[in-house]
């Protein structure tokens, strides 16, 4: 079902591309998979499971597609390989990772514990992140003359050295 929702959005995002608050959809697409993955977690019927999962494969996908849009307009030119490149043995690894860690917890708090505390990390992760990241709200369009204009925000919002 996580593959069908990220299908469904995929196919939509092709027609209906993200143009305007990019990272705020970002992070509220993590939010709806966070809650989507507790309501999993927690549900006892059939038809709320499925689309749970539906949900959750859907937010992930748009959250995916902004990450790797912002990783590589970001990225200076000549840096883009060398950035995609360790980008993905870092994703790779976090995934197996990733399903080392929720192996582990399922057998120490059960399965369901285990994805209801999983759906809450990730929604406490993405309070933090807008809250330390500030730049990631910021960001607009996904360009790289967005993305610099957010990162020249950032700088001008911090405390010099």
């Amino acid at each position: 079902m996580p593959a069908l929702g990220a299908l469904i959005v995929s196919l939509v995002l092709t027609v209906c591309p993200v143009k305007r608050d990019a990272g705020k959809r970002m992070l509220f697409c993590v939010a709806i998979f966070g809650t989507a993955t507790v309501v999993f977690g927690l549900s006892h019927t059939m038809w709320v499971s499925l689309l749970a999962l539906v949900i959750v494969g859907a937010s992930d996908m748009v959250s995916v597609v902004i990450r790797a849009s912002i990783l590589q307009l970001a990225t200076p030119p000549w840096l883009r390989g060398r950035v995609s490149a360790v980008n993905g043995i870092f994703v790779g690894a976090s995934n197996e990772l990733g399903g080392y860690e929720s192996g582990q917890t399922a057998q120490w708090w059960g399965a369901v514990r285990a994805v209801v505390v999983g759906g809450i990390g990730a929604l406490i992760v993405t309070g933090l992140a807008s809250t330390l990241v500030p730049a990631l709200r910021q960001i607009d369009e996904l360009t790289s003359e967005s993305l610099m204009q957010a990162k020249l925000q950032q700088s001008a919002a911090e405390p010099p050295d």
